[in-house]
């Protein structure tokens, strides 16, 4: 796909990188079939690329946990309900993983994207497996379970209710407005100490927002978010990312205290990542938004990786390394002990209380 000359409305990326597994390359060539608004007499709108729509299908998995062995990642197991994500986070480090569907981690990330709506059979299925220990399932940690097609899907809240009728622990982090629909299902796990839930908030500037997160909520329902969780009974926390060195930075301490002031309990930050093909991206979308201000964002953002876009080690790619990333580690550090987060020496759910469910049969249905 070609790059635009402007900005696409209500997307995050600005063009379609070719697929890295590809050994060919396409590129578009005007042949002269398509004429010009000039050249037909019309008003040109029939040249216009058509609008980009969000197309959605179903995946078929086999199995739904996923297993994590990375050192510097606070879980071992995950679900992700969808992949690609519809919020369209120009800086998301999931969209080289679209790579592997045969499609572009650009555009493509945003605009297909895949649903597993067995996902709640299969999860039944592996949790009743002899063996299993129990462990809290993350959602959230790859693309946002709480999408805009999880109003349609439901395939989150599936997960859930299946976890919630076995007291299955489970983390959930998310930007999208939805989760407050399933505080029915949370906040019971709630009292049993069986949910935490974190809302990632990385700059509180609406236009800024609508260019970083162009279909996520806004901040500032974010922090509603975070009051009616919080409200519920639900423990909830703050997740500061990504912090993009000299655009969103600025922003640490205030988001720190407007979550804090709406029942915030805990908070993390972690520092922007450009994995992959998610660095040209990056830097195309600077280009085309910040022009003035790209030259000196990459600058820092280099600081912080060692002279180049990326860190991929584990241990230093949540956080960085030098003089700028030590800055913003000790403003966390300072502003999270004066607003008394994090102050809670346990954040351990209890795997205790896990009970295998009972695997449906035709037999059982009788009764």
């Amino acid at each position: 796909m070609a790059r635009p000359e402007a900005p696409l409305k209500g997307r995050g990326a600005t063009y379609n990188p070719e697929n890295r597994f590809r050994r060919e390359q396409r590129e578009p060539v005007d042949d002269g079939w398509l004429g010009t608004a000039e050249a037909t007499g019309d008003s040109g709108e029939e040249d216009a690329p058509p609008r980009l729509k969000t197309v959605v299908r179903i995946q078929q998995a086999r199995t739904i946990i996923a297993r994590n062995d990375s050192p510097d990642i606070p879980f071992n197991q995950s679900i992700n309900p969808y992949q690609g994500c519809e919020h369209g986070c120009i800086y998301c480090y999931a969209r080289p993983s679209h790579a592997y569907l045969d499609l572009s981690p650009g555009i493509d990330f945003e605009t297909k994207l895949f649903a597993k709506p067995e996902a709640a059979k299969l999860l039944r299925d592996e949790l009743s497996r002899p063996g299993y220990l129990c462990d809290p399932i993350a959602l959230g940690t790859n693309t946002d379970p709480y999408q805009p097609i999880e109003r349609e899907w439901k395939v989150t809240r599936s997960i859930i209710e299946v976890l919630s009728s076995c007291d299955h622990p489970l983390t959930i982090t998310t930007k999208g407005a939805c989760v407050v629909r399933d505080i029915d299902l949370l906040a019971p796990m709630a009292k049993k100490n069986l949910v935490r839930v974190f809302i990632s908030i990385a700059m509180l500037d609406r236009d800024l927002a609508r260019k970083l997160d162009p279909r996520a909520a806004a901040p500032q329902r974010r922090l509603e978010i975070i009051s009616e969780l919080a409200t519920a009974g639900i423990p909830v926390g703050v997740n500061v990312a990504p912090v993009i060195p000299q655009l969103t930075d600025k922003d640490l301490e205030a988001i720190l205290e407007a979550a804090a002031a709406r029942g915030a309990r805990t908070a993390m930050w972690i520092m922007l990542r450009l994995p992959r093909e998610v660095k040209e991206l990056f830097r195309d979308w600077l280009a085309q938004h910040y022009p003035l201000r790209a030259a000196h964002v990459m600058s820092l953002v280099q600081q912080v990786r060692g002279g180049r876009d990326n860190d991929p080690e584990f241990g230093s790619r949540m956080r960085g390394e030098g003089q700028v990333a030590e800055l913003i580690a000790r403003r966390f550090e300072v502003a999270c002990k004066r607003l008394g987060l994090n102050a809670e020496r346990a954040f351990d759910l209890d795997t205790a209380r896990f009970r295998p469910p009972r695997p449906k049969t035709p037999q059982l249905d009788l009764f």
